[in-house]
């Protein structure tokens, strides 16, 4: 087994025509093939783009015409050769061969057709999520998301958060819900986490201060829309000494900076997918939840004070709203136990939710830090305190108060990228229907 004789010595988008004349070896699977009888065109693809291998019959020896003839599509191989300029190719490049060396062969029909013009069903694409990944606007999204993730920790670094991780096994609910999935823990059952909340107050006790996890989180829920996944990856904050204002201050910040840095670094990869992202501006509106409820009865959909947003009334909320925008003042009844209520109104939790046009992509609060009114508060909803009695020890001995939010991002990845499903998203989705691959 060979990863090929000669040495890759650039990618695809670093042969420019400043390099003609210049020998280079490149490596990727064949994206095209063209035989014009005396001359035979192959299309490279790497990760970084496609090139174009030129192999006129008069200037390539027999030996190697005939080797290039017998290539298959999506095979593996490594090109030896020299650049030269060429104004119709792409990137105004191509290469004339001296060695061509077949690594893998591909078997051929393919399961799913690797040209960005071809489309395929979604579930026909994940099933064979390996050959989809190799077409640039495919793969472009998860550029787009990894820049964004380096953005967000290195923003979160620079403003003193330290990075927790936090178990993903636990012994019970983490806000008391349903929506969980048990699983055998040797003699006892035990369940997947549903998110980072309860540790990530916990850690407020400990003195670090300001805290911050990037990690997957399971919700065992029904739904079958275009927005939701089993698993996800979640990226939590929490901060002592902080109320629910300061962070989202910081929420909107870290927003701004990771919108700026994608579109100053994955300016191709927009390109690629067609979109033309616009940098927000913080602040971002406040929008209190008693306005909300009005504007969406506004645009003809019903909705009562101290219910939560149903579909129709996101919609209505994203024509109304095109950017990013808070919704704030939410009803403390219809929020989790650890959401501090209002000072001057407690039916009024201070609680937010961030929406991009008609998805929400974080919530947040500051929390209650108080033992007594945090029991109080599970007991409100029917949840016993004894079931917490380990996340509870941390209030009884010096909780400073703090506040603190998710961010899905994955739907975050959407705002970025025009997505209009998330499973685009995800390189191997998780959700009622898909386990595998």
């Amino acid at each position: 087994m060979t990863a090929g004789k000669c040495k890759r010595t650039h990618y695809s988008k670093e042969i420019t025509k400043e390099l003609s004349g210049e020998q280079v070896t490149i490596k990727g699977w064949i994206h095209e093939i063209r035989d014009l009888g005396g001359i035979i065109f192959v299309l490279l693809r790497d990760r970084d783009g496609i090139l174009q291998i030129t192999a006129p019959s008069k200037k390539v020896s027999p030996e190697l015409f005939g080797e290039i003839r017998e290539l298959k599509k999506e095979s593996v191989i490594s090109i030896k050769g020299t650049v030269k300029e060429s104004p119709k190719a792409p990137g105004g490049v191509e290469i004339i061969p001296q060695e061509v060396e077949l690594i893998n062969e591909s078997k051929l029909p393919l399961p799913l057709d690797t040209t960005e013009k071809v489309r395929a069903e979604i579930d026909t694409r994940l099933d064979s999520r390996f050959l989809d990944l190799r077409k640039h606007n495919i793969s472009s999204i998860f550029k787009i998301k990894s820049r964004m993730l380096h953005s967000v920790r290195v923003f979160l670094e620079k403003n003193n958060f330290i990075e927790i991780n936090t178990p993903k096994l636990v012994a019970s609910a983490t806000e008391g819900g349903t929506e969980l999935f048990p699983i055998t823990y040797f003699e006892r059952e035990a369940f997947l986490g549903q998110s980072p909340q309860l540790y990530k107050q916990i850690m407020m006790a400990s003195g670090f201060d300001q805290v911050y996890e990037i990690a997957p989180i399971f919700r065992a829920e029904e739904h079958d829309t275009l927005r939701h996944l089993n698993e996800a990856i979640s990226i939590d904050l929490e901060a002592a000494f902080c109320d629910h204002e300061d962070v989202m201050q910081i929420l909107e910040q870290m927003i701004v900076t990771a919108v700026t840095d994608v579109k100053e670094h994955c300016r191709s990869e927009l390109e690629t997918i067609q979109v033309d992202l616009q940098v927000p501006t913080a602040p971002f509106s406040r929008i209190d939840y008693d306005d909300m409820v009005d504007m969406v009865n506004s645009k003809g959909v019903a909705m009562r004070h101290g219910e939560d947003m149903s579909r129709a009334a996101e919609k209505a909320m994203g024509e109304i709203n095109q950017g990013y925008y808070f919704i704030t003042g939410w009803p403390t009844d219809i929020k989790p136990f650890y959401v501090m209520p209002g000072q001057e109104n407690p039916e009024k939790s201070c609680a937010f939710d961030l929406m991009y046009r008609d998805l929400e992509i974080s919530s947040g609060a500051m929390r209650v830090h108080q033992h007594d009114l945090l029991v109080e508060r599970i007991k409100k909803q029917g949840l016993n305190p004894e079931s917490f009695k380990r996340y509870l020890a941390a209030f009884e001995y010096g909780m400073p108060p703090h506040a603190g939010w998710g961010v899905g991002a994955e739907r975050f990845t959407m705002c970025l990228t025009g997505a209009q499903n998330i499973r685009e998203t995800v390189l191997f989705p998780r959700d009622r229907r898909r386990l595998t691959p």
